[in-house]
């Protein structure tokens, strides 16, 4: 048993107090920002180089032995080369390639599960050696020895019903080439109609092979891709509770 004094109390009570100032004072400079911008719509950021910004990593994946180009003499075909004149699709950092988002996903999942079982056991002397009576217990035949009952049962239920569909283009940046040619991507659109900004995010890793010869790719084909789409504006804003709230809902255990 767990014994809760008051010395317990006022320090989860200073905790408490402690994290909700931490919290309001982090939440005082977007409260600023959105005070000067009141009657205003949200601005767009600034296009920018993703390489630069915090917390930016160059991403690092397992790649195969380094191979040394061969050509062929007096050919006017190079090996390896995926065109006769030069490749229009990208290929290098800097490049751009319109990344095709068609995502339609649809899951309906239903499960059922029963089960059930019912024990009994019964068991009884009808005769002791021939006597009417049982020894030492001095109790008429048939005695109850043994009786038992037991019963389970459990019925499990679960459902699942999704669909999400998004269909959109993005102009994406290649940011890194990795050695063994795979290409690094990651772009970002955003569109404000009146007082809300509706942002797409991509990013992963392509194939140069997968990219078709109109220089766009399906995002089916992106690896370790990252899809968001979101936004923020006055919309957004009735959508989502309050900081205090949202602090409060963090605090309190109950």
């Amino acid at each position: 048993m767990v014994k809760v004094t008051s010395m317990h109390v006022t320090k989860l009570t200073r905790h408490a107090v402690l994290a909700a100032m931490t919290a309001s004072l982090l939440s005082g400079c977007a409260y600023l920002d959105r005070l000067k911008n009141v009657g205003q719509p949200p601005p767009l950021s600034v296009v920018d180089n993703p390489t630069t910004r915090p917390g930016y990593k160059p991403v690092q994946m397992p790649m195969p032995a380094a191979q040394p180009a061969s050509y062929n003499p007096n050919s006017l075909w190079r090996n390896g080369s995926r065109a006769f004149f030069k490749d229009q699709r990208a290929h290098q950092v800097g490049d751009i390639l319109t990344v095709k988002v068609n995502i339609t996903d649809k899951a309906i999942i239903d499960n059922e599960t029963k089960r059930s079982r019912d024990s009994k056991n019964d068991s009884n002397i009808d005769s002791f050696f021939a006597k009417p009576k049982v020894p030492i217990l001095n109790t008429p035949a048939p005695t109850p020895v043994f009786k038992s009952d037991s019963a389970i049962s459990t019925d499990g239920k679960g459902s699942v019903n999704r669909s999400e569909a998004l269909v959109t283009n993005v102009a994406a940046v290649v940011t890194q080439v990795l050695p063994n040619g795979n290409l690094v991507i990651e772009g970002k659109q955003e569109i404000r109609v009146n007082f809300e900004i509706r942002e797409l995010i991509v990013a992963g890793i392509v194939r140069p092979e997968d990219i078709e010869s109109d220089n766009t790719i399906e995002s089916t084909k992106i690896a370790q891709a990252r899809i968001a789409y979101g936004g923020h504006g006055q919309i957004t804003d009735m959508q989502q509770p309050r900081y205090g709230q949202q602090v409060l809902d963090v605090l309190l255990p109950f």
